[in-house]
């Protein structure tokens, strides 16, 4: 038989996409989550595209990632949705190591995060208040 399927990690008003494994420090990709948090999809899309650092590019494949979700599996409408949840954990870091002087050493650190959005569709929510 087998187990039992969980039950989905988003309200049926929602939409996510996860990026995992993203050569980048947390606290650098954190700066862009809180660019769009919040924010309608087009405008936080926007604000990625004219961005000047550099994950903004990822950061905006993601939420367009997110928004063809909201889209094609769930059936929501894109020009009422909102970036409900933009977050960023720690993920695995690499370490490595510098040779310095008199024989000893010094250890390199190269991060990886990971960035997860959520959106909401907002009309849902005024239809059924």
């Amino acid at each position: 038989m087998g187990k039992a399927k969980n039950p989905p990690k988003q309200a049926s008003n929602e939409s996510r996409a996860v990026l995992r494994m993203y050569r980048s420090s947390p606290q650098k990709l954190n700066l862009l989550a809180q660019q769009i948090r919040g924010l309608p999809v087009q405008r936080a899309m926007d604000e990625m595209k004219f961005s000047r650092k550099r994950a903004a590019k990822d950061v905006y494949k993601v939420l367009y990632s997110a928004m063809s979700n909201a889209e094609n599996n769930h059936g929501l409408d894109i020009d009422s949705l909102v970036v409900a949840e933009a977050h960023v954990g720690k993920n695995l870091v690499m370490k490595r190591i510098r040779a310095r002087a008199r024989g000893r050493a010094a250890r390199i650190m190269k991060p990886f995060s990971q960035l997860t959005i959520v959106l909401r569709d907002t009309s849902v929510e005024a239809e059924a208040a």
